[in-house]
């Protein structure tokens, strides 16, 4: 099954008198684009949490925020006062440029900013990091359900499409042989046209219009096509990573839809192949949010 590139995980616990919230944020990305945002005394640790990240989440922009806060009589934090008058003069003068001056109650929102609070304890012990890898976990873990659910409309509307791509593939054999016997009517009105003691050779022609007709022949596209849908439809259930994958493979049904309207030659079956078109650029567009 399918995951969406999108997700979201929280995770919260105490430990050590102190409330420790993990927040993840994933969004749709060519490569691992990670982002952390962390108190300073977890940032011995930053290496094995990106680690951690890249191998559970592969691929994406993740953006991951730790909070403290304290929730003991005895506080291991102590304030940071020059950098929370930065944060006041900022936020004074914000509210000051917006006509909110009746706004004063700065302080729960500065306490909240970066690094206001700051830990006397530098060091982090094991025991404490351990506990803190199995929040990271847990929020990581509703990442990745947030994720399966919603590949799983990713999955229903993609796979949608491709049958549709399939059902007008289908329609297209009707106009098929009529096509044929257009292209020869113009053909022999187009000589007949022609000056009326012109010589022609009638088994040459006949030969050179075999042989036209079957550089416009679109038996083997048809089958092309729908082998790769198909394909598609088969890998589409199956496990792992599989965005890429699925952007190949739309990648050669895009090629056998723009033969099969390059040798038309047929105004229905134009208009199917742009419809083939429309169902496949929104294929791509979804596959983009797809692990």
């Amino acid at each position: 099954m399918i995951k969406s590139m999108t997700g979201y995980g929280k995770a919260e616990s105490e430990l050590n008198q102190k409330k420790v919230t993990v927040e993840i944020k994933t969004l749709n990305s060519k490569q691992l684009d990670l982002n952390t945002r962390m108190p300073s005394v977890y940032r011995a640790k930053e290496l094995e949490i990106r680690n951690l990240l890249s191998q559970e989440l592969e691929r994406g922009k993740i953006e991951l925020n730790i909070q403290l806060e304290q929730t003991g009589e005895d506080s291991n934090f102590s304030i940071n006062k020059a950098l929370a008058r930065k944060y006041y003069d900022q936020l004074k003068g914000l509210a000051d440029d917006l006509n909110q001056s009746d706004f004063t109650n700065y302080l729960p929102v500065i306490l909240k900013m970066p690094d206001v609070l700051k830990a006397d304890k530098e060091d982090l012990d094991e025991s404490e990091w351990n506990e803190l890898e199995k929040i990271i976990k847990a929020a990581i873990v509703r990442v990745d359900e947030f994720r399966l659910q919603e590949g799983t409309h990713l999955q229903k509307e993609i796979t949608d499409r491709i049958h549709t791509v399939v059902n007008l593939l289908a329609e297209v054999e009707p106009f098929e042989t009529g096509r044929i016997d257009q292209i020869k009517a113009r053909i022999q009105k187009n000589l007949d046209s022609l000056q009326t003691d012109l010589n022609i050779d009638q088994n040459r022609f006949e030969q050179e219009l075999i042989y036209y007709i079957e550089k416009i022949d679109i038996t083997e596209e048809k089958v092309r096509l729908k082998q790769h849908c198909d394909y598609f439809l088969e890998t589409i259930v199956g496990d792992g990573s599989l965005g890429k994958k699925l952007g190949f493979i739309s990648q050669e049904i895009g090629r056998e839809i723009n033969t099969l309207g390059s040798k038309a030659n047929e105004v229905n079956m134009q208009k199917i192949v742009i419809q083939m078109k429309d169902e496949l650029e929104k294929i791509k567009e979804q596959l983009f949010n797809i692990l």
